[in-house]
């Protein structure tokens, strides 16, 4: 059966996709940026790519009219103020565009809402299943709390709690109640449902057999990775004292930890378990999910992260934005030196950032990292990945991968923190020499006497990285 994959490169599109190839589906994956689209090798000859915008009318003309199926996994709850309507009006024109097809069913991934009073976030998701159900298509929603797995918001930010905070001071919203799943049983789930007729045109909710409170669920984690940790509630922190709590000791952004707050004040708990018995599904326990995310961890092998997604960063620009290095009214520190052993160097190069460092002065990049975090940008906390793997879209700390050729020995990077301007970074390795190139196009006056303020510590630090990029030396 031919199936479209909206939010292909998303964090559960990118596991999806497999599973559905596996089955024997042909599928027709809807991205927003094709130049981020790195799916396996080994599937790229089954699988049919498409460049659109929900948003954009005039690009959703590029879908097939031959599609029998299709997903909806289109969220985006903190990359816009005003992301509800957004989100209503993305639905709309997906449902009027498969109006033109031969679809017979949807298959949408959305929240659980089992209260009367709704967060903003999970309003948006009720929003879209109504206009959604509105179609002249069969539509099955499957209806998620919290999902763990690696790579997963819930999960990074769990991890981050426990992983950095011995003693918790929290808000009483950690004793709400809620039915975590883990991410392998959405999958599960999400393949299992595609035209089967057994739960068409009605909605599940699906979810672990532990309900728990946010509290129990810090504590198993504590457990699982023998960490003894104690939390205590205090009833005095507000949403937005809440928020900021969040943002500064987790990897989340601002927007998505207000997003959370909000969403943390209600109970999240399956209506049902009915989905179980018409799929034949057994989903795992928490602590299951947690130990199966850490042994995909220990392995390098996270299939996704949402840290790689544009959401993590406010962003609503794509890669192609950025692609072309601009060279009017733009500064530029230009470094080069020979490479010593040029794998070696490359290996650096791709192993930069998060637990690796940037080989030179990395306290100064750390205070860098901090100091974008105090006025609201993504510091430090995204990390990378892949240790040692960097594909188009990527998130490497506080910047996003435009551009990544291990063969061609080139690696481009652009800024996503706070900054006065734009900036981008650039290794390219030609005849056995490395050129470092840091370009900055700066906005106004404050950006050009930002640039002439940082250039003291661009002759500390880039002369001390390519130093060592280019060395024969351990990038330990």
């Amino acid at each position: 059966m031919k199936i479209l994959l909206t939010g292909a490169t998303g964090y559960i599109g990118k596991r999806l996709l497999p599973v559905l190839i596996e089955s024997g589906h042909q599928v027709t994956c809807c991205v927003r940026d094709v130049n981020r689209f790195n799916p396996p090798d080994s599937i790229k000859s089954k699988i049919d790519v498409i460049e659109l915008d929900l948003l954009k009318t005039s690009t959703l003309k590029k879908i097939p009219k031959d599609i029998d199926g299709a997903f909806y996994l289109v969220h985006s709850m903190s990359s816009s103020n005003d992301y509800l309507k957004l989100e209503t009006e993305s639905a709309v024109n997906f449902r009027n565009a498969l109006e033109q097809t031969n679809v017979q069913h949807v298959v949408y991934l959305s929240g659980i809402v089992n209260e009367s009073a709704l967060s903003e976030h999970l309003t948006s998701r009720k929003n879209v299943e109504s206009e959604l159900e509105k179609g002249q298509f069969h539509l099955t929603t499957l209806r998620a709390g919290i999902v763990i797995g690696s790579g997963s918001a819930s999960f990074e930010i769990i991890r981050d709690l426990v992983e950095k905070l011995p003693i918790m001071i929290t808000p009483k919203w950690l004793l709400t109640k809620c039915q975590p799943i883990g991410v392998a049983d959405v999958i599960t789930f999400l393949s299992k449902s595609i035209f089967n007729e057994k739960v068409y045109d009605a909605n599940y909710d699906i979810g672990s057999p532990d309900v728990l409170t946010y509290k129990e669920m810090l504590l198993e984690f504590g457990a699982v990775r023998n960490l003894k940790r104690k939390i205590l509630i205090v009833p005095v922190m507000t949403p937005r004292i809440s928020s900021y709590w969040l943002y500064f000791v987790t990897s989340t952004s601002y927007k998505l930890a207000v997003a959370l707050v909000h969403s943390m004040k209600i109970e999240v708990i399956c209506r049902d378990h009915i989905i179980n018995e018409l799929l034949e599904v057994e989903p795992m326990s928490y602590r299951s999910a947690l130990e199966r995310a850490f042994s995909k961890i220990e392995s390098n092998e996270i299939i996704s992260s949402w840290k790689d997604a544009y959401v993590s960063s406010g962003s609503e620009k794509t890669v192609s934005d950025f692609i072309n290095v601009p060279t009017h009214g733009c500064f530029k520190d230009r470094r080069e030196s020979t490479v010593e052993d040029v794998f070696s160097s490359i290996h650096k190069i791709w192993s930069i950032g998060g637990k690796n460092g940037w080989y030179y002065g990395n306290w100064m990049w750390r205070i860098r990292g901090f100091m974008d975090k105090l006025v609201g940008g993504v510091g430090l906390r995204r990390g990378r990945t892949n240790p040692e793997a960097l594909h188009v879209g990527d998130a490497l700390d506080f910047w996003r991968v435009i551009y990544a050729d291990r063969d061609d020995g080139r690696l481009l990077l652009y800024a996503e923190m706070k900054l006065p301007g734009e900036a981008w970074l650039e290794f390219r390795i030609q005849s056995g020499i490395l050129i470092q190139t840091a370009t900055f196009r700066p906005r106004g006056l404050t950006g050009r006497l930002y640039w002439y303020a940082a250039l003291p510590f661009h002759g500390f630090i880039f002369n001390g990285m390519l130093r060592h990029i280019c060395s024969a030396e351990s990038p330990a």
